[in-house]
């Protein structure tokens, strides 16, 4: 998992750059290429897979796909930015996340596994009806937005580009040294990133995860602040 993660996170972030300094003028061209370079991403995640075994190769096949999907879902909302398309990016993330601890989950026995499932279920759950949430009250704010403007809107679209880049870079150094630490490698940790503010959620065994997790992500350059909205298993 460790090995095909940290290059999943360098792609994310070339996708970032090229996609958010041009989110306002991507071509057909650039979509196709940047689609073609996640398909490619994806081929080398599975050879990659076929070392291993048992249910390690079935969250290796999750962790590959669930990136692909991600990944797809944010190149279609870079290259026609939407409400809708953001819906679809915030699904993704959910889906990808409950299918790899699903697989995870695999590796426990009787009422664990069940219960692992089912805490699994209600994250993906949660974080859908979030975006939900988020998709109604933005067509909500849409007659406002135009409005305001076309000259305002525009602006606004071209700082969101930057602060695109620069969340996407904090996320997937956060992401990196979350992984890098040896007592949180079992964790299963999302980390999102707005304006510098990084979210931390997902499923930890104790406090003292929580606890360093949080100091990790404070201690990667750009973040501002750290909210924790993770849970220690056992403990909804």
């Amino acid at each position: 998992m460790h090995k095909l993660t940290i290059p999943a996170f360098a792609v994310a972030i070339g996708l970032a750059l090229s996609g958010g300094a041009a989110a306002q003028s991507m071509s057909k061209a650039e979509y196709k290429s940047a689609k073609d370079a996640i398909a490619a991403d994806y081929k080398s995640a599975g050879a990659a897979c076929a070392s291993k075994t048992g249910n390690a190769l079935d969250i290796c096949k999750a962790e590959a796909k669930g990136r692909k999907n991600v990944a797809t879902a944010e190149l279609d909302e870079r290259f026609a930015p939407s409400s809708k398309h953001r819906y679809a990016v915030s699904v993704a993330k959910a889906k990808a996340d409950y299918s790899v601890a699903k697989e995870k989950c695999d590796d426990k026995s009787a009422n664990d596994k069940a219960a692992c499932v089912k805490q699994a279920k209600a994250a993906e759950d949660r974080a859908i009806a979030d975006a939900k949430a988020k998709l109604k009250s933005a067509d909500a704010s849409k007659p406002a937005k135009v409005a305001a403007g076309t000259a305002t809107v525009a602006t606004s679209k071209k700082q969101g580009a930057k602060e695109y880049v620069e969340d996407s870079l904090i996320t997937a150094k956060v992401k990196a040294a979350v992984l890098e630490e040896p007592s949180l490698k079992s964790a299963e940790i999302n980390v999102e990133t707005y304006k510098g503010m990084v979210q931390l959620s997902g499923f930890v065994r104790s406090r003292a995860d929580i606890n360093k997790a949080v100091a990790v992500a404070r201690k990667v350059e750009g973040v501002t602040s750290v909210k924790n909205v993770m849970i220690v298993k056992g403990q909804q």
